[in-house]
C-alpha cells in the first residue's frame, strides 16, 4: 500500500462524515454510555479527527515521510494487537489509522469507556470500504498478535511490558502537558489556556495539568478569563464531585490553595494534578524554567506558551489540536509499524 488516492480515499470520506451533522446520533449515544463524554467534547474530538487526521493533503504529506512496503507483492501483513485507551473521546483512532494505512491487520481491544465511538468509526469506515472489514478484528485477548501497541497507566505499562516482552511492542505510559506563563498574556490567551486545562475535563495526556509562572505571578487575570465557565463545570456532576472531594481534602489538611468555585490552584513540584485542580510552580528566570522542565521531560506530552515562544511549544489554546505527527509519548507509531 502506498499513499495513493485509492488507499487514503476511504479515510478522507470518513473525514467528511465526521465534519458533518451525521455524527449527532452517536455523539449523544456516547454521552449516554459515558457521562464524561459530553456532547460538546465528543463533537470537538470527532471534528478534529476529520479536519486534522483525515484531510487528504495532510494524509499524503504524512505518509510520504515513511518507506511503506505494503504495496509490494511480497508484503506479508502482521497482526497488530492494540490495547486502546478510553480516557477521552476516540483517543484510539490514531492507532487504528496507523495500523491500517501501514498495511497491517488490526486486532483491537477496545476500552469500555470509548467503545461506542470506536465502533461507530469502524462501522462507518467499513461501510465506505468493505474490504477493510477483513483487516479489522475486535478481540478481548490478543495472544495471536505478531506485535503490540498498548496505552495505559505507569502501573499497567509494567504489566504490558511483561506480557508482550517476547514480541515487538510499543508501550505508552502516563504523560501530561504543561503551560508556561510570563504575565504578559492577553485575556484571550488565558481563555485558551483554560481550554487546554479543562477540555475533556482534564482527562487527556494533552491536557495542561501544571503551569510554570514567574515569581510573584498574579493569578487573578487567569481566574477572570475562565470565570464564564463556572456554571458549565458546576453543573456537571461527575466533575463537580471531584472538585468538592479535592476541596475537602485540601481544607481538612490545611493545604494552601486558590479556588474560584470550580478550579483550584495549588503550588507543588508535582506534575500530574487531579481533576478540578491545576498545579503551579514559580520560576525565577529562563535558566530556572529550563531546568524545571528538563527534570520532567520524560513525562511531558506537550508544552503551551504565549504565541508558542518557548522552544517546541504550542500557542496557548492549541494543546487539543494534535496533528498526525503528534504521537503519544513522542514515539513514532508509524515508524514502529513500518519496521516490522
Amino acid at each position: 500500500m502506498n499513499n495513493s488516492t485509492e488507499h487514503i480515499a476511504p479515510f478522507v470520506e470518513l473525514g467528511k462524515i465526521l465534519t458533518s451533522n451525521a455524527i449527532e446520533d452517536v455523539v449523544f449515544k456516547a454521552y449516554s454510555q459515558n457521562h464524561w463524554f459530553i456532547p460538546d467534547f465528543v463533537t470537538h474530538a470527532l471534528k478534529a479527527i476529520g479536519e486534522e487526521y483525515l484531510n487528504e493533503e495532510k494524509l499524503r504529506t504524512w505518509l510520504s515521510t515513511y518507506q511503506l512496503q505494503s504495496w509490494q507483492p511480497d508484503f506479508v501483513p502482521k497482526k497488530i494487537g492494540v490495547v486502546m485507551a478510553g480516557n477521552i473521546p476516540a483517543v484510539g483512532f490514531h492507532d487504528l489509522l496507523s495500523v491500517l494505512l501501514s498495511g497491517h491487520h488490526l486486532m483491537a481491544k477496545l476500552s469500555t469507556d470509548d467503545r461506542v465511538l470506536m465502533l461507530f468509526l469502524i462501522e462507518k469506515l467499513t461501510e465506505i470500504a468493505p474490504a477493510l472489514a477483513q483487516r479489522i478484528t475486535l478481540a478481548e485477548r490478543l495472544n495471536a498478535a505478531d506485535a503490540y501497541i498498548a496505552t495505559g497507566s505507569d502501573n499497567t505499562s509494567r504489566y504490558f511490558e511483561y506480557y508482550f516482552s517476547k514480541k515487538p511492542h510499543l508501550i505508552r505510559r502516563n504523560r501530561t502537558s504543561v503551560g508556561i506563563l510570563t504575565g504578559e498574556e492577553t485575556n484571550e490567551e488565558l481563555m485558551g489556556l483554560g481550554r487546554d486545562v479543562y477540555s475533556y475535563f482534564g482527562l487527556g495526556c494533552r491536557n495542561v495539568s501544571k503551569i510554570f509562572v514567574p515569581t510573584g505571578y498574579d493569578f487573578s487575570k487567569f481566574y477572570e478569563a475562565i470565570e464564564p465557565q463556572l456554571d458549565f463545570f458546576r453543573n456537571h456532576h461527575k466533575y463537580f464531585n471531584n472538585y468538592e472531594y479535592n476541596k475537602s481534602v485540601y481544607l481538612v489538611n490545611r493545604e494552601p490553595h486558590l479556588d474560584n468555585g470550580f478550579l483550584m490552584l495549588r503550588e507543588t513540584e508535582s506534575l500530574v494534578s487531579p481533576i478540578s485542580v491545576l498545579f503551579f510552580e514559580y520560576y525565577a528566570n529562563a535558566h530556572d524554567l529550563k531546568s524545571k522542565l528538563e527534570a520532567h521531560s520524560e513525562k511531558i506530552q506537550c508544552i503551551v506558551s504565549k504565541e508558542g515562544h518557548f522552544p517546541s511549544s504550542l500557542p496557548l489554546g492549541e494543546a487539543q489540536k494534535p496533528s498526525l505527527y503528534d504521537y503519544a509519548d513522542g514515539v513514532d507509531t508509524m515508524a514502529f509499524l513500518t519496521s516490522l
